[in-house]
């Protein structure tokens, strides 16, 4: 092969693998008030007791403590750094501040506003209904 076509396939391989990747790596976090898929979703998201952090195809990676949810200021802003730490590309809560939505805007982290089990909101959330 000539260097010329070689490099066209490399970039070829190098794109379709990001792309994957991309849809792959999507790591969603449920805001809620226990450690497991059936907890209740938290009612606001930077006071949550809980994340629970799922992949792409709604596997449990981990249940995380919120380290911020007894902060006297800038809780929103603050998970939002956090999660996005934890390589999260979706939040689902209750409701959300509105320094925390502009902070997710600003890192391109998604969301959605839903209420009943987390397990129901990453069902949600993995159908499309985001924002």
């Amino acid at each position: 092969m000539k260097k010329r076509e070689v490099s066209i396939l490399f970039l070829v391989v190098l794109i379709t693998g990001l792309v994957y990747a991309a849809e792959k790596g999507k790591v969603v976090a449920v805001a809620a008030e226990g450690k497991t898929a059936t907890a209740k979703v938290s009612g606001v998201a930077a006071r949550s007791p809980y994340f629970l952090l799922f992949d792409g195809d709604g596997k449990l990676l981990e249940a995380v403590d919120n380290p911020y949810k007894a902060a006297t200021r800038g809780a929103g802003t603050s998970v939002v750094d956090f999660l996005a730490q934890k390589g999260v590309t979706f939040v689902a809560a209750g409701e959300f501040g509105g320094k925390m939505l502009q902070a997710m805007k600003s890192c391109g982290i998604g969301w959605l506003e839903f209420h009943g089990s987390a397990g129901g909101a990453l069902k949600k959330v993995l159908e499309g209904g985001n924002s």
